[in-house]
């Protein structure tokens, strides 16, 4: 199987085999991203070259053709909210089936929404029988009454078409769509995190997703229209030099707190065509990052007190997506949204572990994930101890199709 995640400034993909519930990867490929900004589709040919280089790279390294994908799809197009569905238990002996679980996640499904704009996922929070709250899985409860309260992501169907158009251009069948962040989430965090409370804060190149997870699912979701451009941009204005120098100083010698910067360091910058290089101090480009992920940060602290979840995460907030990897982040996060911080890592791999984890390749190893129906992944290390895995990868379809 494999992932593909079409990033504002990368392109991934992953390919995995699963055995015995375990994900192994066995191909990785990226290549640069040029045909997005902020998650949208500006250019398909250039969309198309940068999967098909990417899938190629995938492709010699595993030793297997690529010919279909599970999609990660984000952007500021995307929005959500909560819905809920009722209906009534047609069983004689009033047993719940699969089918009242069905009809029920269907009726949550009709919310009014423009003629534009499609549903991507309803992801159900807890069911409802006959009054009693918090169920998991009503299947095989006795009832007369089924509610199910959803989270309806939502997306614009012209740039959703416009990035499956660039997928299918590249020769490659897409299987499925998901949403960034519950991908993401995925692959990084844990069911405690999960059940108790927390904020997943996927901080991309173009876009910063923001999901809040309580019970163990998924109930608020926005995507913030900042991420890592907006600190390279000003990197290349402040110190004079390319966008892509802007960058490789960014990664090379970046760090989020300028108090952990040594003040006598100083490092070369080349000017902006060919005009020769000039030494630039490392704290002044602390200061620099420092200011921007601040901004997102406080914009990510905002979207958590607007929701109404905010004294609901005890678990504090995953940082994952590569600005995540920028040293002292953690410091800056706690300083910034006064809860608990980490960087969120894909956990529980086999095969390319090494090249995989990293916060970078947070969604697309949670597609894997994903398309393996490993929801529980997060609590991998305590199924992997009491070897309580199910043969997951045989309902793969089945579970897609019940899914979307």
């Amino acid at each position: 199987m494999a992932g593909l995640d079409v990033g504002t400034t990368k392109v991934l993909a992953l390919v995995a085999d699963v055995e015995d519930g375990h994900v192994n990867v066995i191909g990785v490929g990226t290549s640069p991203s040029r045909g997005l900004r902020k998650g949208i589709v500006v250019d398909i040919e250039s969309t198309v070259r940068a999967v098909q280089e990417a899938v190629q790279k995938a492709q010699r390294m595993s030793g297997y053709p690529i010919r279909s994908v599970f999609l990660s799809v984000a952007g500021g197009h995307i929005s959500s909210h909560n819905n809920r569905g009722v209906v009534a238990v047609t069983s004689r002996d009033r047993e719940i089936t699969s089918e009242d679980v069905a009809r029920v996640l269907e009726a949550a499904r009709v919310i009014s929404m423009p003629s534009d704009r499609e549903i991507v996922h309803v992801l159900p929070r807890q069911y409802v029988v006959d009054g009693y709250e918090g169920v998991r899985d009503p299947v095989g409860m006795i009832g007369s009454r089924l509610e199910v309260e959803a989270h309806i992501v939502t997306g614009a169907t012209t740039t959703m078409q416009n990035l499956l158009r660039s997928v299918e251009k590249a020769g490659i069948e897409v299987e499925g769509m998901v949403f960034a962040p519950l991908a993401a989430g995925e692959s990084v965090l844990t069911e405690d995190e999960r059940e108790l409370g927390v904020v997943l804060a996927d901080v991309g190149g173009g876009t910063t997703d923001v999901a809040i997870y309580s019970d163990g699912s998924m109930v608020h979701s926005t995507v913030l229209p900042m991420g890592g451009e907006y600190i390279t941009t000003d990197i290349a204005v402040m110190l004079r030099t390319s966008l892509a120098q802007a960058e490789v100083v960014k990664i090379d010698y970046g760090c989020a707190v300028p108090d952990l910067v040594d003040a006598s360091k100083v490092f070369p910058v080349p000017g902006v065509g060919g005009q020769g290089f000039h030494e630039v101090s490392a704290k002044m480009l602390s200061e620099i990052i420092e200011a921007r992920l601040r901004e997102i940060l406080a914009a990510v602290g905002q979207v958590v007190r607007e929701s109404g979840y905010g004294r609901t995460v005890p678990g504090g907030v995953v940082l994952t997506g590569g600005v995540a990897a920028t040293r002292g982040i953690v410091e800056l996060g706690m300083d910034e949204l006064d809860m608990p911080v980490r960087v969120g890592l894909p956990d529980n791999l086999g095969g390319l572990q090494d090249m995989a984890a990293a916060p970078s390749f947070a969604v697309g190893v949670g597609l894997l994930y994903h398309a393996a129906g490993l929801q529980e992944v997060a609590a991998a290390h305590e199924r992997r101890h009491h070897g309580g895995w199910a043969n997951l990868a045989t309902r793969l379809r089945g579970w897609f199709r019940e899914l979307f």
